[in-house]
């Protein structure tokens, strides 16, 4: 495949992640993928791409990328102030880069991780039927690893999907300092004696927030006399909050398959994608909901992305002079 990029700086952690690995959890490999699927699903959408194709899910401090061949790509998610040679790169829109530009990273000015998706997609094998990188257990990506200095990025077979788009306004995320999550308690919330304070109070996001789970820190959650110290390992989902011994809780997030402290609830899958822009000092509230709520959550993110997916492509469609 064509050669598209080099990586003159890595940055922080920049990794090749797609939509995740469904399937091996019972084997102890976890879903992985984009932190931020409704960033990553819309930067494949203004470039052409399947919703499948991989992006670089670049967090806090990015790369700096030579381009290697005429391209188009998107970049959406937080905004880490991107640069093409001295002049910025819009965000939310397809951008035609010429070869030899460099894109570079200046620092965060909103959110937590970007993404950047480039028509044809990233050409890296495919391990489990994903392209995510699961660098604990070096799967997938680049060979199963960060990006490092020097590597030089391949695109797929698709092409420039013959037209520019830009996500309209009202579509595009704000990413607040302080967050308000929905979750649906269990399965050990009445573990808890003071489980209202949890409610009560906004949790502050610790530097130990990564791509395995976001430790908090607030008021200490205890146990209830009657309840077990500990609990076997079960399986967990992504969002599941997970209390210690410390009583501090833990947000887990797509690189855990099991866990043994008590549980006190998940939260919903939109919500977590918007966790994930957080980054150490800000802070989140916790609102429980019933099941039917966070179900209706979730076909409400969906039907969002359906729709942006009509829009930009009626868009493409009337600039192409098909309609």
């Amino acid at each position: 495949m064509t050669e598209i990029m080099k990586v003159l700086f890595p940055g922080a952690h920049t990794t090749i992640q797609d939509e995740g690995r469904r399937g091996y959890q019972a084997y102890g490999v976890p879903v992985s993928g984009s932190l931020d699927l409704f960033a990553h699903r819309i930067a494949n959408e203004l470039v052409g791409n399947g919703p499948h194709e991989a992006s670089l899910e670049i967090t806090v401090l990015g790369p700096k990328l030579e381009i290697l061949r005429d391209c188009q790509i998107a970049l959406t998610g937080g905004d880490l102030r991107a640069f093409i040679g001295s002049s910025p790169l819009p965000m939310w829109r397809t951008v035609p880069v010429a070869k030899g530009s460099v894109i570079s990273f200046k620092g965060v000015r909103s959110g937590c991780r970007a993404y950047l998706a480039i028509a044809g997609g990233f050409d890296v094998p495919e391990i489990m039927g994903s392209r995510s990188t699961y660098s604990r257990g070096g799967i997938g990506g680049k060979e199963g690893r960060p990006l490092k200095a020097g590597d030089i990025l391949r695109k797929g077979p698709g092409d420039v999907s013959g037209g520019e788009r830009s996500l309209p306004d009202a579509f595009i995320p704000e990413y607040p300092r302080e967050l308000n999550c929905r979750i649906i308690p269990g399965p050990q919330a009445h573990y808890f004696e003071n489980l209202h304070v949890f409610y009560e109070n906004p949790y502050e996001i610790t530097a130990k927030a990564d791509r395995m789970g976001f430790r908090l820190k607030g008021p200490t959650l205890t146990l209830r006399a009657e309840a077990p110290e500990s609990i076997i390992s079960e399986a967990i989902v992504p969002g599941a909050i997970q209390v210690p011994a410390e009583g501090q809780p833990i947000v887990l997030m797509v690189e855990q398959t099991v866990g043994g402290y008590a549980k006190i609830g998940v939260v919903s899958t939109p919500d977590r994608w918007r966790l994930a822009q957080l980054r150490p000092g800000d802070k989140v509230r916790f609102e429980p909901v019933d099941i039917e709520t966070a179900q209706s959550l979730y076909k409400a993110a969906m039907d969002r992305l359906d729709e942006i997916h009509r829009i930009l492509n009626t868009l493409t469609a009337v600039k192409g002079g098909k309609t």
